[in-house]
């Protein structure tokens, strides 16, 4: 199996999706692939008890992609060793009434990570400069002050949300959450394949939806939201990743790939210390529980 160049996938000058792979294999099974999977999510897994310990830093995880780009399975199979208290996933839908009485990322921010777990996004705040700029009468939903109609939604109203992304990724960053972004980035006939697979078996019908074929016309609409967020809001403090997404064993390998080699420069984080006075006495209680009867 070829060594993973994490930084291949990092978005750190401008990007055009069009140019960009959607299929990896580095040369490997998917045999292969399982297996090294399955090694790198034991170390996450072991790091996420270390993190907990510790208890200064969170982690978030925000995946984006359209349609059958393989979230909820990628979610799954890297978190599979994780101890269930270490982390939480947020599947964001339409927003609610309640939601829609806040600003645009109260309910991202209620849903950050705890001092000490994971947090993943399934769709994520950026939804707010994605499915709303290609449909943005949604946004006559947020009874926002400066906005009665489509045709004030213009170019600045997108720049001053990026910016307010940009912001609050900052800001969270800042106070110690350690931010993963990662695109899923998927062919549009490897879309209709995992589409027709929907409809062909049974066990799966469940997951489509008429929707996703109206959503699938826009494509082309989609592809350029899509590459203008990235290309606006990869910072140092919260990159994106473009993950090639048609093999989705590879790209599992990717992302839990580019989680380890980023978590283990946190020299810092280790297991607390006990208490000098304790230390000092373990032999002591060693020596209490082990007079006890069985």
């Amino acid at each position: 199996m070829e060594r993973i160049n994490t930084e291949a996938y990092r978005v750190k000058e401008e990007i055009d999706l069009s140019q960009l792979t959607t299929y990896q294999d580095f040369g490997a099974s998917e045999k292969e692939l399982k297996k090294a999977l399955k090694n790198i999510r034991k170390d996450l897994g072991e790091f996420q008890d270390t993190m907990y310990a510790h208890g200064k830093y969170g982690v978030l995880l925000c995946l984006q992609g359209m349609d059958t780009a393989g979230k909820d399975s990628l979610i799954r199979e890297v978190f599979k060793d994780f101890n269930a208290r270490g982390v939480v996933v947020h599947s964001f839908k339409v927003p609610t009434p309640l939601e829609l009485r806040h600003d645009y990322l109260w309910r991202h921010y209620v849903a950050l990570p705890e001092r000490g777990k994971f947090s993943v996004f399934n769709r994520t705040h950026y939804e707010n400069v994605l499915v709303t700029k290609v449909h943005p009468e949604y946004i006559l939903g947020e009874n926002l002050p400066d906005v009665e109609s489509v045709s004030d939604i213009d170019d600045a109203f997108w720049e001053k949300r990026y910016r307010q992304i940009n912001d609050f990724e900052k800001h969270v960053a800042e106070n110690g959450t350690v931010i993963f972004k990662f695109f899923l980035h998927l062919s549009k006939e490897e879309q209709r394949q995992r589409l027709l697979r929907r409809i062909h078996l049974k066990r799966k019908n469940w997951k489509f939806s008429p929707g996703d074929l109206e959503e699938r016309k826009l494509w082309g609409d989609y592809q350029k939201c899509y590459e203008e967020a990235l290309n606006k809001t990869s910072k140092d403090h919260a990159p994106w990743f473009v993950v090639p997404a048609d093999n989705k064993e590879a790209a599992r390998v990717i992302v839990a790939s580019v989680m380890l080699e980023a978590l283990k420069k946190y020299k810092d984080i280790k297991e607390p210390e006990l208490d000098d006075k304790i230390k000092a006495n373990l032999e002591t209680f060693k020596q209490e529980l082990e007079k006890e009867s069985p």
